[in-house]
């Protein structure tokens, strides 16, 4: 059975941070993830390489026990120990770790990413390492927190919404309130890795990735739109049809309204989150389109127009 060196397939060095570790953790999981390469046997055998370093270099706990194995791991094979001489109690368990995410949430915790090598799952139980060492009263450990990252819509953010995905066999929905902000953390206790005899299961922690609309900018709880509107209503004043994130609502133009002026309707932006009674504004920056491939006719009364606008100026 072939030993992991967990350090060489993340790429750092048994110097490195946990910031180092999660960083290039993120950058290969990307490269490799199945969603990215469909149909790659060697890549996905990669990512399942990857994401069972992350596993046990991600947790300091785990990683310092790793560490104490060593090169030993053939004693600990034989007789149980490792090279402290320490005896390491294997326990029950199993479950995808370090989560890092990006696609589609079904494969989440699943799929390329799910099952350990004989490695893992012959000394650490599948589950991680998490486990008391036998004969000792030492504290439970607590099971691997888990990261991942939900995309929805600016539209979805507005309304609320919810995903399916697969975690530890079963189905985990996650709901987000109306409201929710552009890299806003949601923690679901209880869902991450399990843990150790006694120990309580990690935490799972969902990042809301809130994509960019082509029609309106989010500045906190308001929203940011543009209008065009052509000269003579801009001049005269008039209504005008604005899209909001609920449908379309009528704006009254004052007469004279200036190119890059902003109108506000109250109550129109976002929902604030936790509570939906409220909702910041939308303001409506006006674009004043100046007409082209003007008639003679047309032409003649604007020259006309002219005309009356200076002789009235002259006479002020």
């Amino acid at each position: 059975m072939e030993y992991k060196d967990y350090y060489k397939i993340l790429g750092v060095e048994k110097s490195a941070s946990q910031a180092d570790i999660k960083k290039a953790y993120r950058a290969l999981a990307k490269k490799y993830h199945p969603d990215k390469t469909k149909g790659d046997k060697a890549a996905e055998e990669k990512f399942k390489d990857i994401s069972e370093a992350y596993e046990v270099l991600g947790d300091e706990a785990k990683r310092k026990q790793y560490d104490e194995l060593g090169s030993n791991w053939r004693q600990f094979q034989q007789g149980g120990y490792g090279g402290s001489g320490r005896q390491y109690q294997r326990q029950p368990g199993g479950g995808f770790g370090g989560g890092y995410y990006e696609g589609d949430m079904g494969d989440m915790f699943g799929g390329a990413g799910g099952g350990f090598s004989d490695f893992f799952q012959q000394f650490f139980g599948g589950g991680g390492f998490g486990g008391q060492r036998a004969g000792g009263g030492g504290r439970a450990a607590k099971g691997q927190d888990y990261e991942a990252e939900m995309e929805i819509s600016l539209e979805e953010a507005y309304s609320g919404t919810s995903r399916l995905l697969n975690l530890h066999g079963q189905q985990l929905r996650i709901t987000t309130k109306p409201g929710v902000a552009d890299g806003q953390v949601l923690k679901i206790k209880g869902k991450g890795g399990p843990a150790g005899a006694g120990g309580t299961a990690g935490d799972l922690y969902m990042r809301v990735l809130v994509r960019k609309h082509p029609d309106f900018e989010r500045k906190g709880n308001d929203l940011y739109t543009k209008l065009p509107l052509d000269m003579y209503t801009a001049i005269l004043g008039g209504e005008a049809q604005v899209q909001t994130l609920t449908g379309q609502l009528k704006l009254k133009i004052p007469a004279g309204t200036q190119n890059g002026k902003a109108l506000r309707l109250r109550g129109k932006g976002m929902p604030v989150y936790g509570k939906t009674d409220q909702h910041g504004d939308l303001y409506v920056d006006i674009e004043v389109k100046l007409p082209t491939h003007l008639s003679a006719e047309e032409r003649e009364l604007l020259q006309r127009l002219r005309e009356l606008h200076q002789g009235k100026a002259a006479n002020v």
